[in-house]
């Protein structure tokens, strides 16, 4: 089956519609970007295959899949390929995740050294209770020195490197954090700042709170502001920047099985220039190509076929959401071995079905629902952190998603 052409598929609600803005570049640091569009780490799904289909489709900067520190440190072997780029593949963009300052430090030097990366980004974001439990990810800027040593220092080891962090708005309704994490972000030196309006109590629960991005930008004012959080569609990245006055746009689970959202949103953002093509509607038979070309990309990155194919699983029902794809081949596209085997099963599918509108849209991925975040015994009672607590942290770098 051939591979999708790189042209731009802008679509709105099964209809072609055209650029809703001006082009608004972005600039972090010394880089420029196209469109103010940021691909957000995701466990397991944002491998440079996945970044290099996004990349086929639309411009923006693609970050990789969140490293632990400690693992780049240590030279894990899965870790030093995770941070591997495709040739294709500029700016290159990693995200890192750690807790302890002399660690993260060490970890930015290797990137910035050996000529890894073009961009690093910090994780502060992330809500899963193992690593909020030990005072990670989303748990962790509430500890105010803590936080303003990781970024400092990180700031400072990046050198030419433009370095940006990720963050939520807190632990809870009652402690958030990230007003302050963005004031101290900015003085480390941080080239911008992206801000998931959600707390780690909400997990992806209900709606995103855009005010709170708005008083981030209000509050952060000399360096880029970015906004994630319920971007599901090109109008949806317009309505926040008009909102609340963002300098881009952050997509995570916008984009599972729809990686030619990107397309839509470099012609939405970025003008015409960042997406070149004929603009088409994602009928069932474009969904169907790019589910291939995601499973050969697949393929080439994990140098197996059985292996690629197993990885593209996960993906089916996000891409055939909303479409006439039956449950059992469906099922049967959830067990494939082989670059042959979903070409015969694209094949029984009828693909001059047209694209489904409502029933494609929406939330994909998981939202869970609320809940208590798990912290460490105390961690709440100051916002200092104790002599002990420091090696506590370490067992918090476990490999999760960005947040």
């Amino acid at each position: 089956m051939p591979v999708p052409p790189r042209a731009v598929r802008f679509w709105e609600n099964g209809r072609v519609t055209t650029p809703a803005t001006a082009v608004r570049p972005l600039r972090i640091g010394p880089l420029t970007l196209d469109a103010p569009v940021v691909l957000a780490p995701m466990a397991g799904i944002t491998n440079t295959a996945f970044r290099r289909l996004c990349r086929e489709y639309g411009a923006g900067l693609y970050v990789s899949e969140m490293i632990t520190t400690r693992a780049l440190v240590e030279r894990n072997q899965t870790t030093l390929r995770l941070i591997r780029h495709h040739e294709s593949e500029t700016p290159r963009s990693i995200q890192l995740y750690g807790v302890d300052p002399a660690t993260v430090e060490a970890a930015v030097r290797i990137l910035v050294e050996e000529d890894h990366a073009d961009h690093i980004d910090l994780n502060f974001g992330c809500p899963v209770p193992k690593v909020t439990r030990k005072g990670g990810g989303s748990a962790l800027p509430w500890k105010t020195g803590l936080f303003r040593d990781i970024v400092t220092r990180a700031a400072r080891a990046a050198e030419h490197i433009p370095l940006t962090i990720k963050m939520r708005k807190g632990i809870d309704a009652d402690h958030l954090t990230y007003l302050d994490a963005g004031r101290i972000a900015e003085d480390a030196g941080v080239a911008a700042v992206a801000l998931h309006a959600r707390t780690a109590a909400e997990f992806y629960s209900g709606s995103a709170d855009w005010d709170a991005i708005a008083k981030l930008k209000e509050a952060v004012t000399s360096v880029p502001v970015l906004g994630n959080g319920d971007i599901w569609s090109a109008d949806d990245a317009v309505r926040m920047m008009s909102e609340t006055g963002c300098d881009g746009v952050v997509v995570g689970r916008g984009c599972l099985g729809r990686p030619w959202l990107f397309g839509d949103l470099a012609r939405a953002l970025g003008g015409a220039d960042a997406a070149p093509g004929e603009p088409v509607d994602a009928d069932l038979a474009f969904v169907a190509r790019a589910f291939r070309r995601h499973a050969e990309l697949l393929v080439e990155f994990f140098e197996s076929e059985d292996r690629g194919c197993r990885d593209i699983r996960k993906h089916v029902a996000w891409y055939f959401k909303g479409y006439p794809v039956g449950g059992d081949l469906r099922a049967r596209l959830a067990t494939v071995s082989s670059l042959a085997e979903i070409d015969d099963l694209v094949g029984e599918m009828d693909l001059t079905a047209p694209y489904p509108g409502a029933a494609a849209e929406g939330q994909r991925g998981r939202a869970g629902s609320p809940k208590r975040p798990a912290l460490p015994d105390g961690w709440l009672d100051s916002r200092d952190l104790g002599e002990d607590a420091t090696c506590a942290l370490a067992d918090a770098e476990l490999d999760h998603s960005g947040g």
